[in-house]
């Protein structure tokens, strides 16, 4: 039998997956609520300066767990590849056709300190190489949801699911479901307050 050396050995395997150089510009996602979508959810009209508040909590591939049970749920990705340069789960409908692709968040207000009802805005951040369709959906108990429904993506997007008057013991969720279209990379889920607005 003929012996294989380690040098010619070493040239069969390569890397399945080579390093994402890739480097996300987040500047380019644009947000599905704009300044005046805001001024009609939250307050009456009229003109109003807006503070925003930071994130109480961002979850992506290099970080699937928040404090409680806020957590991450990650269906029929492609590739999950959190050495990349900009971390990424990347999805197509068209290699699973069985199951539709989806992310989902969890999130636990008490386990942040949260001790009153509140309102909270769920964004997931993504980028979509084609225009594909999406079902933005979430469960807030007692609470409402708002901006839920089908959402046609292309481009990287900023999608919100508001959930409104939320109890802080009440366990919610929020999922963004591809249903049509192609490729597409999930790059983080962030729930926060919604911006604080002051009427001029």
């Amino acid at each position: 039998m003929k012996k294989t050396s380690i040098k010619s050995a070493s040239k069969i395997v390569a890397e399945i997956v080579p390093f994402d150089k890739q480097v996300t510009d987040f500047a380019k996602f644009k947000s599905d609520l704009t300044a005046k979508d805001l001024q009609n959810l939250f307050t009456s009209k009229g003109d109003s300066r807006f503070y925003y508040f930071s994130p109480i909590e961002t979850l992506s591939c290099t970080k699937t767990i928040g404090f409680g049970r806020t957590n991450l749920t990650i269906i029929v990705p492609t590739i999950v590849q959190v050495d990349a340069t900009s971390p990424r789960a990347s999805f197509d409908r068209r290699s699973t056709p069985s199951r539709n692709p989806i992310i989902q968040m969890h999130f636990e207000p008490s386990a942040y300190g949260i001790t009153n009802k509140a309102t909270y805005i769920m964004v997931f951040t993504i980028e979509a190489y084609g225009q594909s369709t999406f079902n933005l959906q979430g469960y807030a108990g007692a609470g409402t949801i708002v901006n839920n429904g089908t959402k046609v993506l292309n481009g990287p997007n900023r999608v919100s699911l508001i959930m409104k008057n939320v109890p802080p013991t009440q366990q919610t969720y929020g999922y963004l479901e591809q249903t049509a279209g192609g490729a597409w990379d999930w790059l983080s889920t962030q729930v926060t307050f919604p911006p604080l607005l002051i009427k001029l």
